[in-house]
């Protein structure tokens, strides 16, 4: 990491942020005011990001280097269809929850992913969090419980779409993480984008057969509705790849704890463009997501300076 580290990542979580909360209110717009059907939405969002991840494998746009590839790591499509299904399935079931809660209900649902993948990276990457970032955690999850108790909009089935999306989501970013992070192979983020989006186009296909009336779809899809669908695809791109490029910047844990402060900002800024009622508790509960996620940074770098006596005293024993 280099003097341009920090520049560039502030830069990519800006836009990460920006671009998300485009992408989370024309979602919510389309479902909500213009009747889409999530399956349909969620179908043509990965249609975009597989056209759009192919143009930046070849035109990167300043987001990363571009390689040129020989050949194809080993588990190269084992890799590609786990994370092709997992992305499918948090889009599917993230639009489902939507359809039936409110867009704070959900975001705060999600809250609760720093947890999830605390658990997920431990296992798949073996990285281990201190004492001091777990129990900074537990606002987090405070904060997630009195705002789904309290919440207006509460339904069972947004409620358990919201929380399903979550694992799937946060496996999905643990999984990417150690794809771009490999030691022997690094994918970039558009071969991870293309790619994974290519796999999950071809599991949606029998999804679409199976839950979705084509021919009535084909009489009720106006221009209007059609334009709002490529332009959400578009916006979905760039908030996947972004993400994406933030991730070679920082661990998976980091992600989810700077995904929750975004999720944060767009819960009172849905508030304030939906209109939608919530209650004095669920205000408090976003607060305490607010102050996990400081607590959270301070126990980050408290045991980073940890970590550093450690390894400096075990040089000097050593000596």
């Amino acid at each position: 990491m280099g003097s341009s580290f920090y520049p560039k990542a502030m830069l990519f979580l800006v836009l990460w942020y920006l671009i998300s909360g485009c992408t989370l209110f024309l979602n919510k717009y389309i479902l909500s005011y213009m009747e889409g059907n999530p399956t349909i939405l969620g179908a043509c969002q990965m249609l975009m990001t597989t056209i759009c991840g192919f143009i930046q494998m070849y035109f990167p746009c300043g987001m990363y280097k571009a390689r040129s590839r020989l050949m194809r790591p080993a588990g190269f499509y084992k890799h590609m269809i786990l994370v092709g299904c997992t992305r499918f399935t948090t889009v599917v079931l993230g639009l489902v929850s939507l359809n039936y809660v409110a867009v704070s209900f959900t975001e705060t649902i999600k809250s609760s992913a720093p947890l999830f993948t605390v658990l997920i990276s431990r296992y798949l990457l073996g990285e281990h969090t201190g004492l001091y970032v777990n129990l900074s955690l537990i606002p987090l999850m405070g904060g997630l419980a009195l705002c789904s108790i309290n919440e207006i909009s509460f339904d069972l089935r947004g409620f358990i779409a919201a929380m399903a999306t979550n694992v799937t989501e946060c496996l999905q970013n643990v999984y990417s993480k150690m794809l771009i992070s490999g030691d022997n192979f690094r994918y970039t983020p558009a071969e991870l984008q293309f790619y994974t989006s290519l796999a999950s186009i071809v599991v949606q296909i029998p999804v679409l057969i199976l839950f979705v009336d084509l021919p009535t779809l084909e009489h009720s899809l106006s221009f209007k509705l059609f334009t709002a669908f490529l332009l959400n695809g578009v916006f979905f791109h760039f908030q996947s790849i972004t993400a994406y490029v933030l991730m070679n910047y920082i661990s998976p844990v980091t992600h989810s704890v700077v995904n929750t402060a975004k999720r944060a900002s767009l819960i009172w800024l849905s508030v304030l463009l939906f209109n939608n009622p919530v209650t004095g508790l669920s205000a408090m509960g976003t607060s305490l997501v607010i102050i996990g996620v400081l607590l959270y940074n301070r126990a980050q770098e408290y045991d980073k300076l940890n970590k550093a006596k450690l390894r400096y005293n075990s040089k000097v024993n050593l000596q």
